[in-house]
């Protein structure tokens, strides 16, 4: 068994084209998902695995740089998995 969890150090980052829906499905799934910010032209938000896998879910955007998430800005619906 490793001394340490094995994904500390990594981080995959997945390109999609919601990166605030995949943070508002993770939070209403109970996950615990960093506030999404907007860097270099694109949403980030980031998820980590049991693991410590490091895990960035980002989408293209037009909001300025380092903007952050606000649910009354940009939509704060949190839908219940295979809502709608």
């Amino acid at each position: 068994m490793p001394a340490s969890p094995l994904g500390i150090g990594i981080t995959l980052c997945f390109f999609c084209h919601d990166a605030l829906v995949i943070y508002r499905q993770a939070v209403a799934r109970g996950l615990q998902a960093g506030p999404p910010f907007v860097g270099n032209r694109m949403w980030v938000t980031t998820l980590a695995d049991p693991d410590g896998y490091r895990i960035l879910f980002e989408s293209d955007t037009d909001v300025a740089e380092e903007t952050e998430y606000d649910p009354a800005l940009h939509g704060g619906n949190v839908a219940a998995p295979g809502a709608g």
